[in-house]
């Protein structure tokens, strides 16, 4: 595989999580406070019935159930853990218990796709957590134990998505559009009601919310989520899941240049490190030269 086909995919990744990281500057500046569901719904299920009403190809088979797992893991449910972990946490803590996802991609993949566990994107996630450490505040932080596990919930969510994404590949007779159009419908539909009975509908809603919604639709949702999943088609689980750590990085770059927030020498300490083990966990093992011993071994492991 060229080089070329392997940056794409990664670009994507990153430019996706770039635009989650934008998300905290949007729901700032431009929502009506408050309604974490409600920005949730919104950027989840007019992007999925715009999706569907353009392609116009509902799931067949048993992609009618594998879609709303997806959706619900990839979207409704992580929409919802991480929400509740920002209410009833520090935003520091709990972005340190959602820097797990990572770890736990690895193992998920280890019995779920039956992937080694390696020494390096091991190494890569705690060197990654360190720079959440040191990105976010985290002192005298009150710990909740529902927020944790709704922190610990949503991070093993999205993992879960992220790994069975893998195992259910997207039908070849499928458009990348449309494969994300169900995920995104499916999770609105899961958030529907619980913003309804948390939530409700707001009574008066701006010009100005309306183009903060606008934008989680269709930049945070459609453009993000078609990146993401097909980012998604091409590289490897754990290699994905460290493009998340990207987020946190995207949002403190956004608050220097949008909202003039200052960075501290700790903060960039932070964000260098997290950066660092992203490269780190993209380099792969160089393959065995050819005709030392390990290459029969996996000639025999082919044959059988």
């Amino acid at each position: 595989m060229s080089s070329r086909a392997i940056s794409l995919p990664l670009l994507c990744g990153v430019l996706a999580a770039v635009i989650w990281g934008s998300t905290y500057v949007v729901t700032t500046e431009l929502l009506p406070p408050d309604r974490p569901l409600l920005a949730s719904l919104a950027r989840a299920l007019p992007a999925g019935l715009l999706l569907l009403l353009w392609q116009r190809q509902l799931p067949q088979g048993h992609w009618w159930w594998r879609a709303a797992i997806l959706g619900t893991l990839n979207i409704g449910l992580f929409f919802y853990c991480l929400f509740v972990a920002a209410y009833h946490l520090p935003g520091g803590v709990a972005a340190l218990v959602m820097s797990c996802q990572p770890v736990l991609v690895m193992l998920l993949s280890v019995f779920v796709l039956h992937e080694r566990l390696r020494l390096r994107p091991l190494l890569a996630a705690g060197i990654a957590s360190g720079g959440v450490a040191l990105l976010v505040s985290v002192q005298d932080a009150v710990m909740s134990v529902t927020g944790v596990l709704a922190g610990l919930c949503g991070a093993m969510s999205m993992a879960l998505g992220i790994v069975l994404s893998k195992k259910w590949p997207k039908p070849a007779n499928i458009s990348l559009v449309t494969f994300t159009g169900w995920q995104l419908l499916a999770g609105g539909l899961l958030l529907l009601p619980l913003t309804l009975w948390q939530e409700g509908l707001p009574a008066h809603i701006s010009r100005q919310n309306l183009a903060g919604y606008g934008y989680l639709c269709l930049i945070g949702a459609v453009l993000a989520y078609l990146l993401w999943f097909r980012a998604l088609q091409r590289l490897p689980a754990v290699t994905l899941s460290f493009l998340t750590f990207t987020s946190p990085v995207s949002a403190l770059a956004f608050g220097y240049l949008v909202l003039n927030q200052h960075l501290t020498l700790q903060q960039s300490l932070g964000a260098f490190a997290i950066l660092a083990a992203i490269v780190l966990a993209q380099r792969q093992p160089a393959p065995p030269p050819a005709g030392t011993a390990a290459a029969p071994i996996l000639t025999q492991l082919n044959k059988g």
